[in-house]
């Protein structure tokens, strides 16, 4: 057999033997989790000194909302964009909303203490994928809190977040049949 050949059979294999890779949504635990840590997290918030006065008018389907977006970046369904116009409706909903720094990084902080209580999956490549998103995600808002609220918006694809360079998360391989 020729060598190009060995090694496409190897290839496909390799494919074919690999395990499939979940997307974040799937590894936090689906639309389920997805939902408790919001939902927490949104009750949490009016407690909070530095980032209630952010959410005093929030409507009650405003976590629903918040979960639906993130479940759609992190892989899950495109519930966000169908019922509510995809990352363009985002950025406007944080125009002229002059998130401060401080506010930014408690939001930040909060999610995470929230996710640690409910225990979300804690491994490294999760929890780092997880940050990076919440931090790349945060900092847009403030940017665009920015801006004022009359600021055209255009159309934008939803950004979509994987494991980024750990490639998945660390699976040990089973035992060799």
């Amino acid at each position: 057999m020729s060598e190009n050949k060995i090694e496409a059979l190897s290839e496909i294999k390799d494919s074919v033997m690999a395990p499939k890779i979940p997307t974040l949504y799937e590894w936090l635990g689906g639309a389920e989790a997805l939902n408790q840590l919001i939902e927490r997290f949104y009750q949490k918030v009016p407690a909070d000194p530095i980032i209630a006065p952010l959410f005093e008018h929030m409507s009650p389907e405003h976590f629903r909302h918040v979960s639906q977006f993130i479940a759609e970046v992190l892989g899950g369904p495109a519930d966000y964009s169908e019922q509510h116009g995809g990352h363009p409706a985002m950025i406007r909903r944080h125009l002229d909303r002059h998130i401060t720094e401080q506010q930014r990084k408690r939001w930040v902080d909060l999610l995470l203490e929230t996710a640690d209580e409910l225990q979300l999956p804690s491994d490294p490549e999760f929890r780092s994928a997880l940050i990076a998103y919440l931090e790349w995600g945060s900092r847009l808002a403030v940017i665009n809190s920015a801006l004022p609220a009359d600021t055209a918006v255009a159309e934008a694809p939803m950004p979509r977040w994987n494991w980024g360079v750990p490639g998945g998360p660390y699976q040990p391989e089973g035992p060799k049949s």
